[in-house]
């Protein structure tokens, strides 16, 4: 099941690299894209992928342990704060998500806000975009002293912590993308140890 897993979140990011080569053949998507008055759902979209646990780290490389992880999350609509399109592009989308790593490891849940530019769309037509996150953080990892950290845990410091991710994606339909993602978790050094998680992957997400 766990090689099943690695596979699919290799396809994500092999698919996310070399996709765009295929946009001129692809359906075309609206030109753009303007949050409505009244968004017909509070649910912006929603993803599920997999990462796989900080492979420089004890948490990621030490053996005895599935580097897996199994994560998913809610984007929720725009608020509405402008009427202007421009201004309103620069709102972003309520997000709350968690991830669960199946090697016993540390899992974790955030709540932030996520911003979507697109990439090239003269090229592109709309289809590529990059995402990034910035919010907080609640775990389940280590947080007591260095010289004591478990075998195979990172020493986090402290609970919540920040946390930032980016993703590189490709729209495949209007609903449907993909992802590569990479996101970071550490406390900003307010805590006595703060060696973090930094954790690479990919997702699949529907927009409604």
């Amino acid at each position: 099941m766990i090689a099943a897993f690695r596979l699919c979140t290799a396809s994500l990011i092999i698919g996310a690299a070399i996709l765009p080569a295929f946009a001129a053949d692809a359906p075309p998507l609206p030109v753009a894209y303007a949050a409505p008055a009244q968004p017909l759902s509070i649910v912006s979209e929603v993803r599920i992928g997999g990462s796989v646990q900080d492979p420089g780290s004890a948490e990621g490389k030490l053996p005895g342990f599935s580097k897996a992880n199994v994560n998913g999350e809610i984007l929720f609509a725009k608020p509405q704060v402008s009427a202007d399109p421009f201004w309103q592009a620069f709102v972003p989308r309520p997000t709350v998500g968690g991830s669960y790593n199946t090697g016993g490891r540390t899992s974790y849940a955030y709540l932030g806000a996520t911003w979507t530019v697109d990439l090239f769309p003269e090229t592109f037509g709309r289809r590529v975009f990059l995402d990034g996150f910035f919010g907080g953080v609640a775990h389940n990892g280590y947080t007591g002293p260095k010289a004591q950290t478990p075998y195979g845990f990172n020493t986090l410091g402290c609970s919540p912590m920040f946390r930032e991710a980016a993703a590189l994606g490709y729209r495949l339909t209007e609903h449907w993308s993909v992802m590569a993602t990479v996101e970071h978790m550490s406390n900003a050094g307010l805590c006595a140890n703060n060696r973090g998680l930094t954790n690479f992957g990919g997702k699949i997400g529907y927009t409604f």
